[in-house]
């Protein structure tokens, strides 16, 4: 029977806090077979090739630079993850990268330098994408209009393309689909109040997803107000299943399946 896969985590802070091994044998026991460790910042992708290449049959990994990192020295930062992917084991897929409205800076001058900035940021991570023939992982908070421009605009292949943490509804997942993208999906879907986001899951259906944690974040239901870990993935599956009508081994096989697809990952 399939184990799960948690598409989008992050390590980093287990790693920290002496934690990894434990987390990751947590992982196994819940039934996870593999995890993709999400690059944030250039501190962290020397680390996830390390991780993916001491477990490599379990742990593999993305470099990107978040959109809430792009400040004044983004093109540096770019520059960087332009060497990165030159050398070395190479990533899973470029990202994570995007656009994100909800952190911008108060006055309207800042935020119109920073999402400029940031757009500039997610353009240079699409033509790295594009170079090395990877996928590209899609931060979208408050953006999505302006994601989907952005990503028209490149011509990138929209079949290697993944709106992580899925939070808008059914018909902007439409469009994602319409072009050949998809949507992953978080603990939220645990949420009570998130009944928009559970309608852009029956949309989308199951042919397309994949589930993640977004660890340590949007800690699922029972365990919410917790850290996240990969882990409690099994929760968000386990809704999932339910509102998708599906059987939990039948998803697994096929959120699964997707994965290894999307992110070119052994069996």
């Amino acid at each position: 029977m399939a184990g799960w896969i948690d598409s989008h985590t992050h390590l980093e802070i287990f790693v920290r806090k002496n934690e990894l091994d434990a987390v990751l044998d947590r992982a196994r026991e819940a039934g996870l077979e593999g995890v993709v460790t999400i690059g944030t910042r250039p501190g962290d992708w020397d680390l996830y090739r390390r991780i993916a290449a001491e477990r490599a049959s379990f742990v593999a990994f993305t470099a990107g630079l978040h959109p809430c990192d792009v400040d004044e020295g983004w093109e540096a930062a770019v520059a960087e993850l332009k060497r990165f992917l030159e050398s070395g084991a190479a990533p899973a897929a470029v990202g994570e990268t995007g656009l994100d409205r909800f952190h911008l800076p108060a006055d309207e001058e800042g935020a119109a330098t920073a999402l400029a900035r940031q757009e500039a940021s997610f353009r240079a991570h699409i033509d790295l994408a594009t170079a090395r023939g990877l996928p590209l992982v899609v931060h979208s908070r408050g953006a999505f209009a302006d994601c989907v421009r952005v990503i028209d605009d490149s011509g990138f292949d929209w079949e290697r393309v993944v709106f992580h943490c899925f939070a808008d509804g059914p018909d902007e997942v439409r469009e994602l689909n319409r072009r050949g993208g998809r949507a992953s999906f978080t603990g939220i879907l645990t949420y009570k109040s998130a009944e928009n986001v559970r309608d852009a899951l029956r949309e989308q259906g199951p042919e397309r997803l994949m589930l993640e944690t977004d660890a340590p974040y949007l800690t699922p239901v029972p365990h919410r107000g917790k850290r996240n870990e990969p882990a409690y993935l099994r929760h968000t599956a386990a809704v999932a299943a339910e509102v998708l009508g599906v059987e939990e081994p039948h998803l697994a096989e096929i959120t699964t399946a997707n994965a290894r697809r999307f992110y070119g990952l052994a069996e």
